[in-house]
């Protein structure tokens, strides 16, 4: 079918600077691919087209009316049609990350030419708010939902989220994840996999999904290129302890409690198994363990690598049987497709398991309403193109730049800066007019741009700007220049930071420090400016500044991530008071010196013998240029411990139970689920605004032992909420632990673990004593 689109162009006016707007709306639409027409008579006698029926009896319809051919045909992302089923061909690789991509089963060529996007997700991951992810991945769920039914989209399973830990600074695509804490992880995975998926946010079992989400990559996978060694041959080595308590949680939060309908195997071996290839991983983890009922998916030509690259599998049929063996269901390219029947005849692979995998499929096709006719007709089916780049949804990507925000530094309180005392404004840096930077990468089209210097527009009149480097690379430097603008104004915005040439995926960084001639031409700018300058970092990654942290003339420090198509007005509303910052950084910023680490040394644990210093806030003993958690506001906030129900637990009430002679500790295994349960308790935190403008503020809970024995984290995030707060006012906030989970620890053998002596529950700089008696 022709398209007539009309492509509107909208000027939005934002604080008076003129932004443009990509319209939505066209006046012709295609039809969405969906099966069982009711206008097509021979679909009345297939059982699979029944909804009165249980998907699971329907399903077993469909795939026996297959052939052998039609099978294999349908184990790859490109999924063609069986037109004499009436089945329409399916895309099983669609993005939608912090917003939908434009590739794969995704097309902007209709009524839809754009639609929301997100900040990168890092930055989402900042503000520590839980409802905001989940709002996020609602308002991703609906614009998915609006582009199929607008006939450009040609699958609605989108791999999406990236759960990985952000476990070394240097990785490229660490700007796609939540961090570097397994428990923020998880629960960032659950909320927005509820909001994708058409779930409440407290959760509950969905029947229809309103899209499918895919939590990869599963497991350990956190190094792309570097140093000659890239992900397709990286073997990752991995201890049981580190599997249990660090790799592993996020995922099994994604399946259990968020209910993820995908789970996407990794490229990377781990200890000397491909992921896709490990049945121990799949079936006997996920499936048996974590009750997984989704499907599988590689990561793109992970499957040809088990036996072309890796040389785990002697033979491409063996590769094959090894991953559908395994319990993976659909390979991300075409080696399913090409060996697949060869395979079978040379007896390496049977049918019944192509029909395992065929099974998981088509059921998630189901649940996602593509076998019940028209959809027009059905749960979502009107979802249009006006809830793509809606007023609502664009004021939520303003809010969660907002809210993502990291005041990391600022003297003598040089921020905000009076909107009615600032005449001139000198704006320099490779990323001050960046529109594309702000995005990140797995981006679509965005409804807008408002770049860094928009915004500040927006606020000065009397604006000179200067971009100082060709480009963030910054290979050569203009610092003449930007000098003699900054020497005239009355103060001066330093927009640095990294890019996609820096970070993404496939390319690891070697180096932590700012690129090129950065450094020089932010320290020459604030020695030759009238005032100590505003530094702003736009980068993914964490970049060591230890110089601008210790420069006097450099007031202000904002990281701002990546922050999505509007970011340059929630950094503008950020510098001029009109949005208080409460982010806080979810990694750790390491210094430079770091990089003497091998980023293929998977431990976490630190071992001072070999003067290894282990990673991320819970083990990391080595120095930091800003910590995990970092991040003031232009208000105080103070905390107070109100009550905690229980501060004394005894684990030898059981006489099941036993702990083990001269050990100290518990298997929590041994406790038994009803024992754990029962003894969870009720933590009330008083929170008080204490300063002079209203705030977001995340509150982080945190947990340690006052004596730590070895291979116990130095401290660990057990709750974190965010509060929005009025000056002067006060708050309690209740965080709910379960000793099971938030006072146990990993040992040697991967099995969680309770150990008697005193364990602190930390809030700022208040504590509270825990007793464990054994």
């Amino acid at each position: 079918m022709k398209h007539n689109s009309l492509l509107l162009i909208n000027l939005v006016i934002y604080h008076g600077i003129a932004v443009l707007l990509v319209g939505v709306h066209g006046t012709e639409s295609s039809s969405p691919p969906f099966a069982c027409d009711s206008s097509d008579p021979s679909t009345e006698s297939y059982p699979f087209c029944k909804t009165t029926l249980g998907i699971s009896d329907r399903v077993n319809d469909i795939v026996s009316r297959l052939t052998l051919d039609e099978k294999i045909s349908q184990l790859i992302n490109s999924a063609v049609s069986i037109p004499r089923l009436g089945i329409p061909a399916y895309e099983w690789w669609s993005e939608a990350l912090h917003g939908i991509r434009d590739r794969h089963g995704i097309r902007f060529n209709g009524t839809i030419r754009s639609a929301t996007t997100f900040p990168q997700v890092i930055l989402t991951a900042a503000s520590f708010d839980a409802h905001l992810w989940y709002r996020i991945g609602q308002a991703i769920g609906i614009e998915t939902r609006a582009m199929y039914n607008a006939g450009q989209a040609m699958g609605m399973t989108f791999w999406a989220p990236n759960i990985n830990i952000f476990r070394d600074p240097r990785w490229g695509r660490g700007q796609e994840t939540p961090g570097e804490d397994p428990a923020v992880t998880g629960k960032y995975s659950v909320s927005y996999v509820r909001g994708l998926q058409g779930d409440t946010f407290e959760g509950g079992k969905v029947d229809v999904l309103q899209a499918s989400a895919c939590c990869k990559h599963f497991t350990a996978y956190d190094l792309d290129n570097w140093n000659g060694i890239d992900r397709y041959t990286f073997d990752a080595r991995v201890t049981k302890q580190d599997m249990a308590d660090t790799y592993q949680p996020p995922f099994r939060s994604c399946i259990e409690e968020g209910r993820a309908s995908g789970l996407m195997c990794a490229y990377n071996r781990v200890n000397g198994v491909p992921s896709c290839a490990d049945f121990n991983l799949l079936s006997n983890t996920a499936r048996g363990q974590w009750g997984f009922d989704g499907y599988i998916v590689s990561d793109c030509d992970a499957v040809s690598l088990v036996s072309d690259v890796q040389g785990y599998a002697k033979s491409p049929e063996d590769a094959v049987a090894y991953v559908l063996n395994a319990g993976m269901d659909v390979d991300c390219g075409s080696y399913l497709q090409k060996h697949g029947k060869s395979a079978v005849n040379k007896k390496k692979l049977t049918e019944s398991e192509i029909d395992r995998a065929l099974h998981n499929l088509f059921t998630v096709r189901m649940r996602l309403g593509l076998f019940n006719g028209n959809p027009s007709k059905l749960p979502f089916g009107n979802i249009g193109p006006d809830q793509v780049c809606s007023t609502e949804h664009q004021t939520l990507a303003l809010d969660a730049a907002r809210s993502g925000i990291v005041l990391l530094k600022n003297s003598n309180r040089l921020l905000p800066l009076s909107k009615g005392e600032t005449s001139s404004l000198a704006v320099i840096g490779p990323n001050a007019n960046a529109t594309d930077t702000l995005l990140g990468n797995y981006a679509g089209p965005p409804c807008k741009f408002i770049s860094p210097l928009q915004g500040l527009q927006s606020y000065v009149n009397d604006i000179t700007y200067q971009s100082g480097c060709d480009d963030v690379a910054c290979s050569s430097a203009s610092i003449e220049n930007a000098v003699d603008v900054a020497k005239q104004a009355d103060y001066v915005v330093l927009v640095m930071g990294l890019d996609q040439t820096q970070e993404r995926e496939k390319r690891d960084r070697l180096e932590l420090g700012l690129p090129g001639k950065q450094e020089q031409l932010i320290t020459s700018v604030a020695k030759a400016a009238k005032k100590p300058v505003v530094l702003v970092l736009l980068c993914g990654g964490p970049v060591d500044v230890s110089f601008a942290k210790d420069d006097s003339n450099i007031g202000s420090i904002l990281w701002a991530g990546y922050p999505g198509e509007a970011g340059g007005a929630a950094i503008a509303e950020t510098i001029f008071g009109d949005h208080n910052p409460g982010g806080r950084l979810p990694v750790t910023w390491y210094p430079q010196e770091f990089i003497k680490i091998p980023m293929t040394d998977m431990r976490m644990r630190p071992e001072p013998k070999s003067g290894y210093p282990g990673r991320t806030y819970r083990f990391y003993t080595g120095t930091k240029v800003f910590e995990f958690g970092d991040g003031l506001s232009y208000s105080s906030y103070s905390y107070e411990f109100l009550s905690v129900t229980q501060n004394k637990l005894y684990l030898n009430q059981l006489s099941t139970s036993h702990v083990f002679e001269n050990s100290g500790y518990i298997l929590v295994s041994e406790l038994g689920t009803e024992y754990c349960e029962a003894k969870k308790f009720s933590v009330i935190i008083g929170v008080r605004n204490g300063g002079e403008m209203a705030g977001q503020h995340p509150v982080l809970l945190f947990a340690k032992q006052a004596k730590a024995s070895n291979g116990s984290p130095m401290k660990r995030l057990v709750g974190f909420q965010s509060v929005h707060l009025d000056v002067g006012e006060s708050t309690n906030i209740e965080f709910v632990l379960r000793p099971c989970e938030h006072l146990s620890k990993a040992n040697k053998d991967g099995l969680m673990v309770m150990e008697q002596g005193t364990h602190l529950l930390v809030v700022g700089n208040k504590e509270y004593p825990i007793t464990v008696v054994a």
